[in-house]
């Protein structure tokens, strides 16, 4: 990343309690993330703070696809362990990439030609690294989701059929594996 683009990164790192608070006010109270309510407020902070203050390392990588990965698997199983769904992880990490943009706008930090340039790559950047954030977490959620059905259908001792689980997943050329495309 050029050493213009890292300037959303860095305001990210820096106020990184402050864009954490204002999106645990948003989280919890809105309607498309209710089981953020229940999850304690320290907690959730938490989260959200190291998120930020760890985010540029992410950035600052030749490898960024990998260093996703590792974050990212992390992140979602903290947030399976907590009990959230999938779709209220992923539409919480959205509120938090929004976070870090009007936090950015409301200091107006990209004022000039120069900056709004940088405002662009630090954008492109971003929205990559949300890419990669939520495929990895979806995939984690999968296996996850698939470890935890075939632990309680052990302990029912129900016997599955070679590949059951595999079956679940869409196959190649079919409706469902189209509508995802």
């Amino acid at each position: 990343m050029k050493a213009y683009g890292i300037k959303l990164i860095e305001l990210t790192k820096q106020h990184a309690e402050a864009i954490a608070r204002q999106w645990y006010n948003n989280v919890k109270m809105n309607p498309k993330t209710p089981s953020y309510r229940r999850l304690p407020e320290e907690r959730a902070l938490r989260h959200a703070v190291y998120f930020y203050q760890n985010l540029h390392k992410l950035f600052f990588t030749d490898t960024p696809f990998e260093e996703a990965g590792k974050f990212f698997t992390r992140y979602a199983e903290d947030r399976y362990a907590e009990g959230l769904s999938l779709t209220e992880t992923v539409y919480a990490l959205v509120l938090m990439r929004r976070h870090m943009w009007l936090f950015a706008e409301f200091q107006a930090s990209f004022v000039t030609a120069v900056e709004h340039h940088q405002a662009t790559e630090s954008l492109s950047r971003t929205i990559l690294m949300f890419d990669y954030a939520v495929y990895v977490i979806t995939n984690r959620y999968e296996e996850l989701l698939r470890a935890e059905i075939e632990d309680k259908l052990k302990s029912m001792k129900v016997k599955m059929p070679a590949g059951f689980l595999r079956a679940l997943q869409p196959r190649p050329g079919t409706t469902q594996e189209r509508s995802l495309a």
